[in-house]
């Protein structure tokens, strides 16, 4: 290599390197030989500061721990003469006064360079330092949003997992491929033996066919899909079920994915039978009493999310003093105009304290009990006059847990008060021709 024709100083091509390095003699306390002009603008502390001494002197380190792995790495490379990165470190560096002062929380990546002599003998150890905080705050992000994506997704599977009714989703061509618990332990069969169209083999011979054509021609119109049919319980009975479909579409209108959710109607329709076997004027009013019950579900909203147009009331009351954190349309759709969310129960609900509600509410998170009511009275002032109207509900309490800690407790309802009023009239002995 020939000799260059003009003298290099060496040492002020050091300063002038564009990056942090810090020169660190062999010994044991690590003593500080030289720095770039970039390490000295950005550790804003002189050369002639740090110069000949310690490197925890001239660097005093945030914490014990971090003073520990800078002298491992001194170490490793004094032992192995080879390089070695060190773990992410915090070093909080003082901001100018223009910038308002103060300590600036930084994270730093070290890099410590054996740097040899002739006879392979450690001379120097070069360290390199990068300033990693953006990466590393914005990996904290992105470490915070799984997190918090992880915990959605398992709420939702919680709540799909947890609502009594029998809940499934398909693919944009009708394909269904998904079932949740409720569907596989009413049918008693396996998630795989649902798929590729084999969750039809469940309905009753003679309601197949229709099925199908109601069925393929919602997908094709891609309007909302709703059907009755008998269904094949796990113990060979077939019991009638009210099944409804939603598509989910994207921005451009295209279809992305159906979602839809069924529930047993079999005491209903077994009800109406029944009336109807009396003699024909119960018949005909048990027909308009079963058509006034279609009609109020119908007129219920679809399911526009897995959860949210459940045909359904449901709310869920987090802690002991039952406060609601969720309430779904047709909940909120039986106490118009008033806030829920936010609020407990006796907050939000006062005339439901007399007739024993939070007693019950009590008494199932307390025992974990689920409690099941079947055609129970409540008044409700509906419209917020302060008049007391009767409504019948069926509903469920149950308690739901956290990390295996009691969290509160999920409310499931259907509001029975036509089909009651209908029964009773219709029990009523007819008045004499």
């Amino acid at each position: 290599m020939p000799t260059p024709s003009f003298p290099v100083d060496y040492q002020q091509l050091f300063h002038a390197l564009p990056d942090n390095f810090l020169l660190i003699a062999p010994d044991a306390d690590a003593t500080i030989l030289d720095n770039t002009d970039r390490h000295e603008s950005v550790s804003m502390k002189n050369r002639e500061e740090v110069v000949g001494k310690p490197f925890f002197e001239a660097y005093p380190s945030n914490d014990e721990e971090s003073a520990r792995l800078i002298e491992e790495s001194h170490e490793h490379v004094r032992r192995h003469l080879e390089p070695h990165t060190m773990p992410l470190i915090r070093y909080d560096l003082a901001r100018p006064q223009e910038q308002g002062g103060g300590l600036e929380e930084l994270y730093w990546e070290a890099t410590h360079y054996p740097v040899l002599d002739e006879q392979g003998q450690l001379r120097y150890i070069l360290q390199r330092t990068q300033d990693v905080t953006e990466q590393y705050r914005a990996r904290l992000a992105a470490e915070q949003v799984q997190r918090e994506l992880a915990e959605q997704q398992e709420r939702t599977r919680f709540v799909l997992e947890s609502v009594p009714i029998l809940v499934w989703t398909a693919r944009p061509d009708g394909t269904l491929d998904y079932f949740n618990s409720r569907w596989l332990q009413f049918t008693g069969r396996e998630h795989a033996q649902e798929l590729n169209n084999h969750w039809m083999d469940n309905i009753h011979p003679d309601d197949r066919a229709q099925v199908e054509k109601h069925w393929y021609a919602s997908i094709r119109a891609g309007q909302p899909y709703q059907a009755e049919y008998r269904l094949r319980r796990h113990d060979g009975q077939y019991r009638w079920v009210l099944m409804r479909g939603l598509p989910r579409t994207d921005a451009d209108g295209r279809i992305t994915m159906w979602v839809g959710g069924g529930t047993d109607i079999q005491d209903q329709k077994q009800m109406v039978q029944e009336l109807l076997e009396t003699n024909e004027e119960q018949a005909r009013l048990s027909d308009q009493a079963y058509q006034a019950y279609q009609l109020a579900e119908q007129q219920r909203k679809t399911f526009y999310s897995l959860f949210m147009q459940t045909p359904a009331l449901i709310c869920i009351l987090r802690g002991p003093e039952h406060r609601f954190e969720f309430v779904n349309p047709p909940y909120q759709a039986l106490f118009p105009g008033r806030q829920l969310v936010g609020l407990t129960v006796p907050e939000a609900l006062p005339e439901v304290i007399e007739q024993g509600f939070v007693e019950l509410l009590n008494g199932v998170y307390n025992t974990g009990e689920t409690f099941i009511g079947n055609e129970v009275e409540i008044m409700i002032d509906r419209d917020n006059d302060g008049q007391l109207r009767l409504h019948y509900l069926n509903f469920t309490y149950q308690l739901f847990e956290e990390n295996g800690q009691k969290a509160g407790i999920m409310v499931f309802a259907f509001d029975v008060t036509d089909l009651v009023q209908a029964r009773r009239a219709l029990e009523r002995p007819a008045p004499d021709a």
